[in-house]
């Protein structure tokens, strides 16, 4: 099974950067978006074999999750049940016969770290919720999670180590996260590569110069490790800027 995630950072402005050519070229068995920037009925998109599945955030033009997949879902949930964090359209759960397959977009911690105490109670929050669904059957989670892991994991971790995605304490909770039974599929597959990333500034030429951040993952439960087949990100896709990251898992 092929999975693709991308941030596109806005549908409407990528529907015109070839999204529709793109989806089709990867051909995924299920694909994800963060950060689609619509609202219900702002954008008619739809893709023959597949059925999407859409999560709006009440504000408008920001943040947004959709789903795109060939297999039919068991069952599909919007959020995490959790009033404080279901308002902002940054879950989508969908169940299948032997695994959920959770599609998300983290909260920047923002400016000043603006955002950060909110953001660790969303860590918490989501991390019980994987859990909680691991306990059940096995869970693939994607999506632009806001968080370089570590220091390989972005250009230049000594000049970011107080920025939003690289402080201290996100790392603390994304570590814990895969302390919990999840495994990081890039770093399964190529623990050391350098030079990886999915996401760069649209200043200061970042991408020519290739001076990026990993941020965008695919993370799998502890009963689906030995399913894992590759693992890749898509740095030649244009049109956001994120790139999108690819999973083959054997399910």
């Amino acid at each position: 099974m092929k999975l693709i995630s991308w941030n596109v950072n806005g549908l409407r402005a990528v529907i015109n950067k070839d999204f529709e050519k793109i989806f089709r070229e990867l051909d995924a068995d299920i694909f994800c978006l963060q950060e689609t920037k619509l609202q219900a009925g702002q954008l008619d998109l739809s893709f023959e074999g597949y059925s999407s599945y859409w999560n709006y955030a009440e504000k408008k033009g920001y943040s947004g999750t959709a789903v795109f997949t060939k297999k039919e879902p068991i069952d599909v949930t919007y959020g995490l049940g959790i009033d404080v964090h279901d308002h902002e359209g940054r879950v989508i759960t969908l169940e299948f016969d032997n695994f959920y397959f959770v599609c998300v977009y983290t909260p920047n911690s923002q400016d000043e770290l603006k955002r950060l105490d909110y953001r660790m109670t969303w860590e918490d929050a989501f991390r019980e919720y994987l859990c909680s669904l691991a306990a059940k059957k096995g869970v693939i989670v994607c999506g632009d999670m806001n968080v370089a892991a570590t220091e390989i994991d972005l250009k230049n971790p000594k000049t970011n180590l107080h920025n939003a995605g690289f402080t201290a304490e996100e790392r603390e909770k994304f570590a814990l996260l895969l302390k919990s039974g999840f495994t990081d599929t890039f770093r399964h597959f190529y623990p050391n590569l350098e030079g990886a990333y999915s996401w760069w500034s649209y200043r200061f030429h970042a991408r020519e110069k290739n001076a990026g951040w990993r941020i965008d993952y695919f993370l799998t439960s502890e009963s689906l490790k030995d399913k894992l087949e590759s693992a890749s990100i898509h740095s030649e896709i244009f049109g956001s800027d994120h790139c999108p990251v690819e999973l083959v898992i054997n399910i």
